[in-house]
């Protein structure tokens, strides 16, 4: 079974009316005590984000305190070993974003496998990304970068949140479709990047608009595209990567919600219905809008299924790159 990308956000995010939460049969026992909710990125980043939304809304959906516990490092692989020798009883979960199976595909462990330690939960929003620059750079559009880039191989710093990351693998996807040489430089959490993006020690980053929106708002980082194939609301004057020149780059950042291999499937389902109804809560679902991003309603089968479909298109991109082991 295979979900074709596009196919698959634009049913998630036009999903019809939702059964009223009484319809799903709430499990007695579960949950007795708070939720731990593992980040492995900095607060502040995207994925912490999206998850102190999701921890806040599902609250009273499932009448248990959700602590939230950030856990940077190795682009999220030790938060989510972290969760996967975790208890398979539901109260340890992991927010994980497309960068924690990316960075796997570049850089696999013998310490953890995703795909046998963690099984999905739930989809919970999908983020636009996009290509910033520098003030600092003078660059003011996708031409003028790329023309900087082949002017000066190699001297073009691109900031990612780690090798192996959606931000890198955009890179290097960017840097093969337009015949240029970047040099990446990783940071820990997306605030870092857009702060070196601020004081031009970075030259450009395919960043995540929720965590830069203040700073492009107040022009201490410009945008120069969107990487997909529709304008964000959240910046509408700013072109898709396709009006600037380069084609089918239709990418985002989705964030998802995922559980120890092993935890009983009907503990998996309770959660994945309260994930599904606090994130397309009315204030939820403007605060995402606001910051770029759009609700998802996607199970733990459909996030398995499409989860499947990111691998392989992303193992493409790291393999042409020659990052893929």
């Amino acid at each position: 079974m295979t979900f074709p990308r596009r196919r698959f956000l634009q049913l998630a995010t036009g999903s019809a009316a939702l059964p009223a939460v009484s319809r799903f049969a709430w499990a007695q026992a579960f949950p007795s005590r708070p939720i731990h909710l593992v980040i492995g990125f900095t607060p502040g980043a995207a994925t912490d984000v999206i998850g102190r939304l999701f921890a806040k809304a599902a609250e009273p959906l499932l009448g248990q305190q959700i602590v939230v516990e950030n856990r940077p490092g190795a682009a999220s692989r030790l938060a989510a070993q972290y969760v996967a020798h975790s208890a398979k009883d539901g109260y340890t979960l992991f927010v994980s974003p497309l960068s924690s199976y990316t960075n796997e595909i570049v850089n696999p462990s013998p310490s953890i496998d995703l795909g046998r330690d963690l099984t999905p939960v739930a989809l919970l929003a999908n983020g636009t990304m996009v290509l910033a620059v520098s003030p600092a750079s003078k660059v003011r559009s996708v031409a003028e970068l790329i023309a900087l880039a082949k002017a000066k191989p190699g001297e073009v710093l691109a900031g990612t949140v780690g090798a192996g990351t959606l931000p890198h693998l955009c890179g290097e996807m960017f840097a093969q479709r337009a015949g240029i040489k970047l040099t990446h430089v990783p940071f820990q959490g997306t605030p870092q990047i857009a702060t070196e993006l601020m004081a031009g020690r970075l030259t450009m980053s395919f960043i995540i608009l929720s965590s830069a929106i203040g700073q492009i708002a107040a022009g201490q980082i410009i945008p120069l595209a969107t990487a997909a194939n529709a304008r964000s609301g959240a910046i509408p004057d700013v072109p898709t990567m396709a009006e600037a020149g380069m084609p089918d780059f239709d990418t985002s950042l989705w964030i998802g919600l995922v559980a120890p291999a092993g935890t009983p499937r009907p503990l998996i389902e309770q959660l994945a219905g309260a994930a599904r109804h606090a994130m397309h809560a009315p204030d939820v679902v403007e605060l995402l809008r606001k910051q770029g991003y759009v609700p998802l309603d996607a199970g733990p089968d459909e996030f398995a299924a499409f989860l499947r479909s990111e691998i392989t298109r992303w193992s493409k991109v790291a393999g042409a790159a020659g990052l893929k082991s």
